[in-house]
């Protein structure tokens, strides 16, 4: 039961890499399942203060992860419509040019929320700037976390083989 555990929880981890920049994968809470079934194993013993502490941090950046795009529009003048155009940006993204187009996208979606705001370009671009910002630090902040538990995994497999 425990290899089973092992291997599913390892694919729950690249999953949840993949998932920090492809938008349709929830990244981190998937590296945090893989924590959890790690924690089934026979072997592993991972502290509730680690669980909780970890757990409490997968909830902060997954919610970090939607308002930070909409704060960075916001924060240089954007509005309503082109936090829209970002998040439409992010979803079509994953369709129109890919890997490319999940970067590129929310910048120019949330630029064209903006216009349809009848924003003036300057302002616009402005606006899209910040969303694209927004975006990128999201992954970012998703990539840390992720990677992080994907160590402390790979540390207790390694410890679960070798012990």
């Amino acid at each position: 039961m425990d290899i089973i555990l092992i291997v599913i929880g390892t694919i729950l981890i690249i999953a949840g890499i993949l998932g920090c920049i492809i938008p349709a994968l929830p990244g981190v809470p998937l590296n945090y399942l893989a924590i959890v079934l790690l924690q089934f194993t026979s072997k592993t013993d991972f502290s509730t203060q680690f669980l909780v502490v970890w757990g409490i941090v997968v909830i902060v950046v997954q919610i970090l992860d939607y308002y930070i795009p909409v704060w960075g529009t916001k924060k240089l003048g954007g509005g309503s419509y082109g936090a829209w155009g970002a998040g439409i940006g992010v979803i079509a993204g994953m369709f129109v040019f890919p890997p490319w187009g999940i970067i590129f996208m929310p910048l120019v979606c949330a630029i064209l929320g903006e216009l349809l705001d009848n924003k003036e370009f300057n302002v616009a671009l402005k606006a899209g700037f910040g969303a694209f910002v927004g975006f990128l630090t999201g992954i970012v902040m998703k990539l840390v976390v992720s990677i992080t538990l994907s160590f402390f995994f790979f540390r207790e497999v390694y410890r679960y083989i070798f012990s």
